[in-house]
């Protein structure tokens, strides 16, 4: 079981390729908050809802001054056609081998139909503009997602 990333610390680095192919690093983002959510599988009811909000309220993203940013371990051709599909516009990373996902203690052990199975563990994190773990939010629900995270940025974050 990995370690799970809690607010104060430092948001773990990492390098992964966005839904076009290009590798975003997490530290490139240092001077604006960073929402990192991740979510089990592109295109999927849940994940699909919580994406769609964070694409219609973009707007409000961008005047608290924050980047949205997807993490699943979708192969970069899912997280593609998922981004084309829904007209996200908003990066997505393809984390196939979910080693971020370790990294953050999202990888976890669940269970469905009584099987058990690793998957992503629904989570985001707030980030700082000095790279700082904000707040983390576990286990958020699609539909709540953003409403959560733009009144913690207003708590939190001054505008731009």
């Amino acid at each position: 079981m990995s370690e799970s990333v809690e607010a104060g610390q430092p948001a773990p680095d990492f390098e992964l390729p966005d839904q076009h192919g290009n590798p975003v690093r997490l530290s490139s983002l240092r001077g604006e908050w960073v929402v990192l959510y991740f979510y089990p599988r592109a295109d999927t009811p849940g994940c699909t809802t919580q994406a769609c909000g964070v694409r219609d309220r973009s707007a409000e993203y961008e005047a608290a001054g924050a980047k949205v940013v997807g993490v699943s371990p979708d192969e970069v051709d899912a997280v593609a056609k998922f981004d084309d599909k829904f007209g996200l516009g908003f990066t997505l990373l393809a984390d196939a081998d979910h080693a971020v996902a370790e990294s953050y203690g999202t990888w976890v052990e669940k269970s469905m139909y009584g099987n058990k199975y690793m998957g992503v563990q629904r989570a985001t994190f707030l980030i700082d503009p000095e790279g700082k773990v904000a707040r983390v939010f576990p286990k958020v629900q699609p539909k709540q997602h953003d409403d959560l995270m733009l009144k913690a940025l207003a708590e939190l974050a001054e505008p731009a």
